[in-house]
């Protein structure tokens, strides 16, 4: 989903508006990063390379059946067994390599995430985009970070220490609904300008301009 200028124009205007009635900081951040998910790839790739041969073994095609074809006895049993469990093994490594491969490459991998191991991830990027951009540094500590991972269609809303002694973080359901119901919509700046105004609005509630109100953040869209 890419934003146009009239996007960024529109959300950068929101935080200003936003910003003019609350002595708190509003940035918004978009990340359009992809993740492979490698770890739920390898996983399913290893448990792939254990179940099919495995079936196969019930099915009747098993090391000891390959050890008995005629074609591959070396008239020596043993031998024969040590080459049917060598070709067994290959087939494993076979099809983790070519399972893995698909997987993590592909982005079928990611697809496959559980949905809980995805919102970590990403609220793991939103806690180190918190910190990076200075949103913890603000004087009142009252800075919120509206955070989205459009490939995830997850998004997630960080807030300072003094925001959170008067807001509790359950509050922020609806700010983050609104974000994530325009992403689907396949409007992520009208989900990003309705987001910005209900965080204004409990800014606004909580914690009044000051006489001054400097402007300590950026008000422009973040792109990742």
């Amino acid at each position: 989903m890419a934003f146009t200028d009239a996007d960024r124009t529109a959300i950068a205007g929101a935080i200003t508006a936003a910003e003019a009635t609350t002595s708190g900081e509003i940035v918004a951040v978009v990340s359009d990063r992809t993740d492979r998910y490698a770890a739920t790839g390898l996983t399913i790739a290893a448990l792939i390379a254990f179940a099919l041969p495995l079936a196969a073994t019930m099915f009747g095609y098993g090391p000891d059946q390959i050890a008995a074809l005629n074609d591959w006895s070396s008239g020596d049993p043993a031998v024969d067994l040590r080459r049917a469990v060598e070709a067994y093994a290959a087939v494993q490594v076979a099809l983790f390599g070519v399972a893995a491969l698909v997987l993590t490459r592909t982005g079928l991998g990611a697809k496959l995430t559980p949905r809980g191991v995805r919102r970590e991830r990403v609220h793991r990027e939103a806690r180190s985009q918190f910190k990076a951009r200075g949103i913890g540094a603000t004087r009142a500590n009252t800075g919120v970070l509206i955070f989205v991972s459009l490939p995830d269609r997850i998004a997630e809303v960080v807030a300072d220490t003094g925001i959170y002694a008067k807001v509790p973080p359950s509050h922020w359901a609806t700010t983050v609904h609104a974000l994530v119901e325009g992403i689907k919509a396949g409007a992520p700046a009208k989900g990003f300008v309705a987001a910005i105004g209900l965080a204004g609005a409990v800014l606004a509630e909580h914690f009044p301009p000051d006489a001054d109100n400097p402007d300590e953040l950026p008000n422009r869209l973040i792109e990742l």
